[in-house]
């Protein structure tokens, strides 16, 4: 037996404003929303029936955004990677990002990266792949 990824967690001190903004982003949706937690599951899985109809262990896994009432302070230790497939143009998606109100931020990553550091509204700092077939 293994476990299942089941989700990944972020603190924030408004749950309902970030999972918003992740929500638009990358095109997930929520499935659970109250003061002190918010969860999204991506977009495809357009209801419960549906979510269900999945085998549990080819479920991606979902965000869920708690409230806490401490501010971030220093860099992540984990970060969502994102990446555009081959079809896209990344250089719109990471300007449809900028325009939703993410940032570009300096992780210490040199001239080179074939990635962009940006961070949300809240300063999760999160990157933008090279487009990608699969």
């Amino acid at each position: 037996m293994v476990l299942r990824w089941y989700s990944n967690v972020i603190d924030t001190p408004d749950p309902r404003s970030l999972a918003g903004w992740w929500a638009e982003a990358i095109g997930w949706q929520k499935i659970y929303e109250a003061d002190d937690e918010v969860v999204l599951v991506p977009g495809y899985l357009g209801s419960e029936e549906e979510a269900r109809a999945v085998p549990w262990e080819r479920m991606p896994p979902g965000l869920v955004f708690v409230r806490v009432t401490d501010p971030k302070t220093v860099k992540n230790r984990i970060h969502v990677d994102l990446a555009p497939h081959s079809s896209q143009d990344r250089d719109a998606e990471i300007a449809r990002l900028e325009g939703l109100g993410a940032t570009r931020a300096d992780v210490g990553q040199d001239d080179s990266a074939t990635w962009t550091v940006l961070a949300d509204p809240e300063g999760n700092e999160f990157c933008v792949l090279s487009s990608r077939d699969f």
